[in-house]
């Protein structure tokens, strides 16, 4: 008994150090991303005995995978809607795990007026699986679903050529489409990217190799995923702590609590708090479990200082010698997420980490159209569209750009009124002074205007004061 007690204790801590992927699939309509997905958990042995007999009815009822076939697709698309036409309309997230991993799978819809779903899918996920259709190849959607992909700065993309019992697991078809598809991410900058042959219905390449492609010496899809080291894509460098909370149980114990959001901290490290750039250092850290001498991204923990510093929710813990970007403008990609189109002259709350405020999209540089990549005019923003803006927050934010730290680079605009999500966002750059001054401002000439001289100076100080509030004018003395 004790034995059994010890091997379960030593299974239960062994799975519990397991790291997580997170994926998504995107791809085309009819591309099977739900059927892959149901062949991955069905041979994996990941599905319940109660789930595979209603699996193996409602196959019999509104399957569309053929006369005694079961429709895997029916494991994930679980509204009437999408069971009906056989597509995928919300994103459907799925848990399994396997001996060596855990994993969360977002399916996402193809269809293009379902973008934003894709976006909220895609948005912590480590890695993508496009799919493509053998027969169709790289089309408008696989363009259009690769480009958000980078967006989003997911490192890792899997392309699943689907259906190739439909071309006769042919490899020129596959070689064809696979080296087309690499041209596309090169233009994007994703380096990583591997290319399977796959046919989800029939099980190929899925979880077990096939030998009706004798010419792929590659791994299958599952072993794959098992092993893309993802433990790289954190950012270990950049120390971001924004405090979510001060924790004050008692009077002997003031501690700054909040998720670490990249980086590494340890007991006596200097650090910066910010925006009052007083300095201290770590003095404990934290957590449910007891103290620690080291904590790291993204772990949920208390920090004690040595001095008694003032810092309060939204304001953030840094190293000294690497500090973000402090300011209120900044260049952005905005996904707009709203049914209602953008009002520019609408202000927003912006909320960026544990930090809000109000803000205001100065101008739209340009939109983007996903399926060519062409920048359009700037024109106020409608549902699902992409586009380039400038924004200007009421108080400074720090923030890095997107590409270099996903956590500090990401943020949501929230219509004051409604409360919906108006738009999520992508900080590309801080702007410089000489960016953030709007066009057509009116310039007053207070010598011409017949201005005494010993009232300009006091003039040209409201003013100031104005402009740091948002109204820009400009005065000549």
């Amino acid at each position: 008994m004790d034995e059994n007690k010890i091997d379960i204790k030593a299974f239960l801590d062994a799975d519990e150090q397991k790291d997580l992927l997170r994926l998504l699939t995107a791809g085309s309509v009819d591309d099977g991303k739900s059927t892959l997905i149901g062949r991955l958990l069905f041979d994996s042995k990941k599905i319940y005995e109660d789930q595979l007999a209603t699996l193996e009815k409602d196959s019999k009822r509104v399957g569309n995978a053929g006369a005694g076939k079961i429709d895997y697709a029916l494991l994930l698309d679980g509204l009437k809607a999408e069971r009906e036409e056989g597509i995928t309309i919300d994103v459907a997230y799925r848990y399994f795990s396997t001996n060596k991993r855990k994993f969360i799978i977002a399916d996402t819809p193809g269809h293009e007026q379902y973008t934003r779903n894709m976006i909220t899918g895609g948005s912590t996920a480590n890695l993508a699986i496009i799919l493509v259709d053998a027969r169709l190849g790289v089309i408008t959607q696989t363009r259009r679903h690769t480009f958000l992909v980078s967006l989003l700065g997911i490192k890792h993309i899997a392309l699943a050529v689907n259906k190739m019992d439909l071309v006769d697991y042919s490899r020129d078809v596959f070689e064809k489409i696979s080296q087309e598809y690499l041209q596309l991410t090169e233009s994007l900058g994703i380096e990583d990217v591997t290319c399977f042959p796959l046919s989800a219905t029939e099980g190929d390449n899925v979880v077990e190799k096939s030998d009706k492609t004798p010419w792929y010496d590659g791994t299958t899809l599952l072993d794959f995923l098992e092993t893309v080291p993802i433990h790289l894509d954190r950012n270990m460098r950049d120390f971001r702590f924004p405090v979510q909370y001060v924790l004050r149980p008692n009077l002997n114990f003031r501690g700054f609590s909040g998720k670490i959001s990249s980086g590494t901290v340890s007991k006596g490290d200097e650090i910066l708090a910010l925006p009052s750039m007083k300095r201290s250092r770590v003095k404990g850290i934290h957590t449910y479990d007891g103290e620690l001498a080291e904590a790291f991204c993204p772990q949920c923990v208390t920090l004690t200082l040595e001095d008694e510093i003032d810092i309060s929710r939204g304001e953030m813990i840094v190293r000294p010698d690497n500090v973000p970007f402090i300011g209120r403008n900044f260049e952005t990609m905005l996904v707009w997420m709203d049914e209602q189109p953008m009002d520019q002259g609408k202000q927003f709350f912006l909320k960026h980490n544990t930090n809000t405020t109000r803000s205001t999209v100065e101008s739209i540089q340009y939109r983007v159209d996903v399926n060519t990549m062409e920048h359009l005019e700037g024109k106020p923003m409608r549902l699902n569209e992409i586009a380039c803006a400038r924004i200007t927050t009421a108080k400074n934010l720090f923030f890095d750009p997107y590409s270099q730290n996903r956590a500090t680079g990401a943020f949501i605009l929230i219509d004051p009124i409604t409360n919906f999500t108006s738009a999520v966002g992508m900080i590309v750059r801080p702007l410089e002074e000489s960016e953030t001054l709007q066009e057509d401002v009116p310039t007053l000439d207070l010598k011409k205007l017949g201005i005494p001289p010993e009232h300009r100076e006091s003039i040209l100080k409201a003013v100031k004061e104005l402009s740091r509030q948002g109204l820009e004018i400009h005065l000549t003395n």
